[in-house]
């Protein structure tokens, strides 16, 4: 007997929901075959059959979050299956969906390959996405597959359709209210964001930062057809302040009594997707150019709005940084991506009269940063320091070059 269990697909994963099943009991599946997607704190992920067999009870329903370890269902491998009927002396033999008995294939449920996001856009349109045809030679159900379904066939009439438990709207005493259900990833962010606040004692510095000379060096490089993001200075900056003070590149070991001073920099982006917040990583940032860090924060942060992260694409940040400038932030207290010692917020960019020290009045870019650190590990001192360092590698960036390796 398999037992088909909830590991960890993610750096400090505690737990996940169960959102969907895509075998039934009594299914015969292959080894490696998709059989249950679960949602994690960052993202949707599919868990393979650790072998070939059918499935003998599904132990754990839909909507139901449990802990890593836990037992989700249970497989009569198809070894087993054999062993035993040589025993009864029983002629037949298991037949796994691939195979034929008498030149006719065996009728079975066949496993329809396609990513959990084409799967919730089925769901979300009340598709059967069995009934979807696909183009892909590969036989993989594609987006485009399903809304080309969409298109072709007459849409669900949902006002028509009884309410369902996910969102209900009720009338008490003729006020109206909508229920939004609390999971998924919204549930797993407040998990997450509640033992960062009740471990981490947070405090939050402010600062402003001068960027007017960067968005002169931003504004000639697009002029040569070179797009590069200002958040790709702001990392690259980021790493070597980082390597100056190291605190703020560490976690705390409680247990071990032990500051974990790590030598690797590795970025997590805060992005905001329909489903929530998400922090994808650029992985060794320190050791890549402007030009790839703008390339890889665009791809994750796109896959990452499509729900299509992969596991290696979410583990081990070491400092976080969220860019809430462009939708029009001034300022905040951002949260500690646990369990990191600082997260650091790049807010609204004005243009605003600055004193010079020759007291002429002029007019520059002034960008508001906000950064939370654990003041377990690090100082008030320390952290003023730091910004003070980044601010000087972005309002002088002829220094960031000479810095960079």
């Amino acid at each position: 007997m398999l037992e088909v269990k909830l590991h960890d697909i993610g750096e400090g994963m505690s737990e996940a929901e169960v959102i969907s099943y895509l075998v039934r009991e009594g299914d015969q599946v292959m080894e490696d075959q998709p059989l249950v997607e679960v949602q994690t704190d960052k993202m949707v992920a599919e868990l393979p059959s650790p072998g070939t067999g059918k499935i003998k009870e599904i132990v754990v329903q839909t909507g139901e979050t449990v802990s890593v370890g836990t037992t989700l269902m249970y497989i009569d491998s198809a070894v087993e299956t054999i062993k035993n009927n040589k025993q009864n002396k029983d002629n037949s033999v298991p037949v796994l969906p691939s195979e034929k008995r008498n030149g006719e294939s065996v009728s079975t449920i066949e496993r329809v390959l396609a990513t959990p996001y084409t799967r919730k856009i089925a769901r979300d349109h009340q598709i059967d996405i069995e009934k979807v045809r696909t183009t892909d030679p590969s036989g993989r159900v594609r987006e485009e597959d399903v809304y080309m379904y969409i298109e072709k066939n007459e849409k669900p009439n949902l006002e028509k359709q009884p309410k369902t438990d996910n969102v209900s709207t009720s009338v008490t005493n003729h006020l109206d209210f909508e229920e939004v259900p609390f999971q998924g990833i919204r549930k797993q962010i407040a998990k997450k964001m509640t033992k960062s606040l009740f471990t981490i004692p947070h405090v939050t510095h402010f600062d402003e930062v001068d960027m007017t000379n960067l968005f002169k060096l931003h504004d000639n490089l697009k002029k040569e057809d070179i797009s590069v993001s200002v958040v790709a200075f702001f990392i690259k900056a980021l790493t070597i302040t980082l390597k100056d003070f190291p605190v703020f590149n560490a976690t705390l070991d409680e247990e071990r009594e032990k500051i974990i001073l790590k030598k690797y920099y590795n970025i997590g982006i805060a992005a905001d997707t329909p489903e929530g917040l998400i922090v994808p990583v650029v992985q060794d940032a320190d050791k890549k150019s402007i030009q790839t860090i703008h390339d890889e924060v665009k791809s994750l942060t796109n896959k990452a709005q499509n729900n299509k992260l992969k596991p290696s694409d979410i583990k081990n940040s070491t400092f976080t940084v969220s860019n809430v400038g462009p939708l029009g932030s001034t300022g905040a207290t951002p949260i500690i991506n646990y369990p990191e010692t600082a997260i650091i917020a790049f807010h609204k960019t004005k243009k605003m009269p600055v004193v010079t020290e020759k007291d002429e009045v002029v007019i520059r870019r002034i960008m508001s940063i906000s950064m939370a650190f654990d003041h377990r590990v690090a100082d008030g001192s320390s952290a003023v320091r730091f910004t003070n360092q980044f601010a000087d590698l972005i309002e002088n960036p002829e220094k960031l070059m000479l810095k960079m390796v």
